[in-house]
């Protein structure tokens, strides 16, 4: 791999990085991961991996920025593609699942950095990234009273607030039985009962 890596752009070789540190965080605390770990999961030296990021400060950073980018992407082509906003967030519900399940070390990132007490550029991109995605949320769920697909008295911060709440109880599930995969299994019987939650019953 190391003879890959090396010549790589550098555009190519952090998008190896961000994934090595993905990796390494489905098998490990993401807190424990050294720059060397991540260096030996690429197969360079630590001087190699030091020429695109000058420290792991910068490496999380990086990584956080990925995860927002194409975690918010997939959703938006979720949603895109559905034919009603309650159509849209089932979309995004599974496109959601399907992202963790495919990365599954990306929650133990999240949950890692939202749990520091220190306020860093990387736990700001967490944060913007919930911000986001819950503004969103609350457009549709708009739009779904309005089309009547949804209670009218439906308190939208809160259903949004419990949507992501409910993925995330899904992931907390998964790592605890050591396979987040496992998501897959249970998220259209949980999305069914939040649905049922949110309706219309006119």
């Amino acid at each position: 791999m190391s003879t890959i890596v090396k010549h790589l752009p550098a555009d190519k070789r952090r998008e190896v990085t961000i994934a090595a540190v993905i990796e390494l965080a489905a098998e490990q605390n993401p807190t424990d991961i050294t720059t060397a770990a991540i260096a030996t999961r690429m197969g360079l030296t630590q001087g190699a991996l030091f020429r695109h990021f000058p420290n792991k400060t910068a490496i999380l950073q990086a990584v956080m920025t990925w995860v927002s980018t194409r975690l918010m992407a997939k959703l938006d082509k979720a949603a895109q593609g559905a034919t009603s906003p309650l159509a849209a967030l089932e979309a995004m519900f599974m496109a959601h699942v399907e992202f963790v399940a495919m990365h599954p070390g990306v929650p133990r990132l999240l949950f890692g950095e939202l749990q520091r007490a220190e306020k860093t550029a990387s736990k700001s991109i967490v944060q913007a990234l919930i911000k986001r995605y819950s503004e969103r949320l609350s457009r549709l769920i708009e739009a779904g009273k309005a089309r009547k697909e949804l209670d009218d008295h439906l308190d939208t911060e809160a259903a949004a607030t419990l949507f992501i709440g409910t993925i995330q109880g899904l992931v907390m599930q998964s790592l605890l039985s050591g396979d987040v995969g496992h998501i897959r299994h249970n998220a259209a019987r949980v999305f069914a009962i939040y649905h049922r939650g949110i309706r219309s019953t006119q």
